[in-house]
């Protein structure tokens, strides 16, 4: 091995923590081998905690949820919304269009692709009790109504109060990249401690986690891809060996960078997406589309304080538990892997462009994809095309069922495949990569072997959570890893707003930036007249030179 080569290896096993990677990578691998070895055990207890923490806490997902909503909002349209995340003066690294590509595809891609069109057939076929009949023309309205609250702002909301609070301490105070070391402002020297690592270990198994739903999920429906075009059986081995596949690939792609294999993945998934929905946009119901698509924003605007704030009190508590707490507990899971990300690609971003454009952006792309997806859904369900029977037999189906009625029906199946594929390893190789950032002390380059270590595990993870109850199992976890770091995210957001009152706020940003070039300016001159100073006149030596120059003895 070189000596380069060996400096480098060095170097990254140096940023290694070990008993933040020992530790998590422990408690993995026993929880893979539970499941592996006692799966009926490992399903009987997370149905049996999950019960416990939706019966006792679920409120408390709900009005935390909506919180970090208002204080996104109060953040970005306050004085603080001018503070830059990094020096003052400093412009982002990523062009507008990648930075909102590389958020949607780490965000939620396979969600979209998994959900566009059955979780409308879906609320469709059985809305929130005491709100409309099933399968009425207010059922299609208010499932689209409820499509966009759980997959619009508040999800983004979520992601923008973890990235704002690791960006912040990590590009504006000179810290780490660790979700610890943005709890120092509470904690001080603590987070340097096993307190700090404890943090840190739970957003990890969030991490993993959410990310093992997500993989869940991708896997799902490629097995139904291939069944529709194919006739290939659903099968879990079927589904755990596509798993092993994209694991492979999406852990290459995450060696490769942000810069090249994460972005130009996340660029591509948007650009075939574009074309999905443009196409069943076209053939589809266009009329309906705008139309449903117009009222039912309007009613998802006017409704959203009311369905923020719903916990089940006075019925419906099992509808609730398992679409709204469910959403909010797998966003929250994904809030430090997605959080982390977003922190690493908004460097030189102020906290209003940041907040505006995580929360806006993406929003509008889950609105207009459950216009046209869910939109289309609806409308063929309500000209009787029956899309509820095959939702009914797995919610995978959704999409393939209502592509089946439109034109060219085998290009968009093999389309979705690949979108899938694609978004689950533009997603995942991202997760590996924070994975590998929390357990290397915050760095922004984890070593190789620890990218590799976490990819494969998170792989195992999602086909161990199929093999133990399939996707409802893989959901049951989801909120039970969610539901420690719900607490982390709550202290996060007291320690970022202690941090920001205490910023200067006697001069807005351009005037600091100016100030900020003039004292580089007179350091600059500072450093030139030291240098003229230092070189010696003509004919007189240094006094190093002539302190060299002096007899030995």
């Amino acid at each position: 091995m070189s000596t380069a080569a060996t400096k480098k290896s060095t170097s990254a096993l140096a940023r290694v923590d070990p008993a933040v990677l020992y530790i998590s990578v422990t408690l993995t691998a026993l929880f893979v081998a539970w499941g592996v070895f006692f799966t009926d055990s490992l399903a009987a207890v997370a149905e049996t905690t999950l019960n416990r923490i939706i019966d006792n806490f679920g409120w408390l997902f709900v009005l935390t949820s909506s919180g970090f909503v208002l204080l996104a909002a109060v953040l970005a349209f306050s004085r603080f919304g001018s503070i830059r995340l990094g020096r003052d003066g400093e412009r982002p690294e990523f062009s507008t269009a990648s930075w909102v590509a590389m958020m949607f595809s780490a965000g939620m891609g396979i969600g979209l692709m998994f959900y566009g069109a059955s979780e409308p057939i879906m609320h469709m076929s059985s809305p929130p009790p005491g709100s409309a009949k099933a399968g009425s023309e207010d059922a299609a309205r208010l499932a689209l109504e409820y499509s966009y609250f759980h997959w619009a702002v508040h999800p983004w909301a979520m992601y923008a109060v973890a990235g704002l609070a690791l960006a912040y301490f990590g590009f504006r105070k000179s810290g780490n990249s660790l979700i610890s070391s943005a709890f120092r402002p509470l904690l001080g020297d603590l987070v340097d401690g096993p307190l700090g690592k404890s943090i840190d270990i739970l957003a990890i198994f969030a991490t993993l986690f959410g990310s093992a739903v997500s993989l869940g999920l991708g896997a799902l429906q490629v097995n139904r891809g291939l069944k529709e075009l194919w006739g290939v059986p659903d099968s879990t081995a079927l589904a755990v060996s596509i798993i092993a596949v994209l694991t492979v690939l999406f852990v290459l792609s995450a060696l490769s960078g942000v810069h090249r294999g994460i972005q130009w993945l996340s660029n591509g998934n948007m650009i075939l997406a574009a074309v999905l929905l443009l196409f069943v946009f076209v053939v589809g119901p266009t009329v309906f589309i705008l139309e449903s698509q117009t009222e039912a924003l309007g009613g998802y605007l006017a409704s959203l304080p009311k369905m923020s704030f719903t916990t089940g009190a006075f019925g419906g508590g099992e509808w609730l538990s398992g679409w709204t707490v469910f959403y909010w507990a797998w966003w929250i899971s994904w809030t430090p892997f997605v959080g982390t990300f977003i922190a690493r690609i908004s460097r030189g971003r102020t906290i209003r462009e940041f907040i505006v454009g995580v929360i806006i952006a993406p929003s509008l792309v889950s609105v207009v994809w459950f216009a046209i997806l869910g939109g289309t859904a609806l409308n063929q369900e309500m000209h009787g095309a029956d899309l509820a029977s095959a939702v009914a037999k797995g919610e995978e189906a959704g999409l393939f069922a209502t592509l089946q009625h439109l034109p060219w029906f085998s290009v968009t199946s093999v389309l979705v495949i690949v979108l899938v594929g694609l978004f689950f390893v533009s997603g995942a190789d991202a997760a590996s990569v924070v994975l590998g950032m929390l357990s290397c002390r915050g760095s922004t380059t984890p070593g190789r072997l620890v990218v590799i270590l976490w990819g494969t595990l998170t792989g195992l993870v999602a086909a161990v959570l199929l093999m133990a109850g399939g996707l409802e199992a893989v959901k049951q976890v989801a909120i039970i890893a969610a539901f420690p770091f719900l607490f982390v995210m709550i202290g996060l957001c007291v320690s970022l707003v202690k941090a920001l009152r205490a910023e200067p706020t006697d001069a807005p940003e351009p005037v600091r930036e100016r100030e900020s070039a003039v004292v580089a300016n007179a350091e600059a001159e500072a450093e030139a007249e030291a240098v003229v100073e230092a070189e010696p006149r003509p004919g007189v030596r240094p006094a190093e030179a002539m302190a060299d120059s002096r007899p030995a003895g």
